[in-house]
C-alpha cells in the first residue's frame, strides 16, 4: 500500500492527473456504501446560472424552477399554491440587492446571486440559491423535487 498527499486546493499537477481515478473510487464508494443510484446528479448535470431576467437561461429556466418552488414549498413545508406563487418566488429567491460584478481576478462566472440548477433526464429536479462573494460562497436556500429526494439532493448540494 502506497499512500500520496497530493494538493487539492490550488489543484496540484498530481491531483488534477489522478482526478477522474479518485472519482471513479468516490462515485463506485457511494454506490455501494451510501447506496446511492448510479444516475445521482454528476458536476456535468449542475449549471450555475446568474439571477438576471436578461440572461437566456434563467429566462427560459424561470416557469421550470418556479414550478418546482412551488410544488417543494407545498409537499415539504406545508405552503398553501397562494404561499408560492410566482409573485413570493421571485421576491424570496430571485431579487438580490447583489449586483453583479465581474472582477479581473475573479471567478469566470463573476461575483452576485445565482441559481445552481440541477437538470436529470432534462428537467430541473432541484436549485441552490447562492450568493458568490469575493470570499465566501453563501448557501440561501435549496429546493428539490420530492420526488427524488431518494438523491439527498440537500447534503449533495451542501458537500458540492
Amino acid at each position: 500500500l502506497k499512500v500520496k498527499v497530493v494538493r487539492s486546493s490550488p489543484p496540484s499537477s498530481q491531483f488534477k492527473a489522478t482526478f477522474q481515478e479518485s472519482y471513479q473510487v468516490y462515485k463506485r464508494y457511494q454506490m455501494v456504501i451510501h447506496k446511492d443510484p448510479p444516475d445521482k446528479p454528476t458536476i456535468h448535470q449542475v449549471r450555475l446560472v446568474p439571477v438576471s431576467f436578461e440572461d437566456p437561461q434563467f429566462k427560459s429556466s424561470f416557469n421550470q424552477s418556479a414550478t418546482l418552488f412551488a410544488k417543494y414549498q407545498m409537499a415539504i413545508h406545508k405552503d398553501t399554491p397562494s404561499d408560492c406563487g410566482e409573485n413570493e418566488f421571485t421576491r424570496f429567491l430571485c431579487d438580490s440587492p447583489l449586483e453583479a460584478e465581474n472582477a479581473p481576478n475573479g471567478p469566470e462566472c463573476g461575483y452576485g446571486s445565482f441559481h445552481q440548477q440541477y437538470w436529470l433526464d432534462g428537467k430541473i429536479i432541484a436549485v441552490g440559491v447562492i450568493d458568490i462573494l469575493p470570499y465566501c460562497v453563501s448557501s440561501v436556500y435549496l429546493y428539490y423535487d420530492p420526488d427524488y429526494s431518494f438523491l439527498s439532493l440537500g447534503v449533495y448540494s451542501a458537500l458540492r
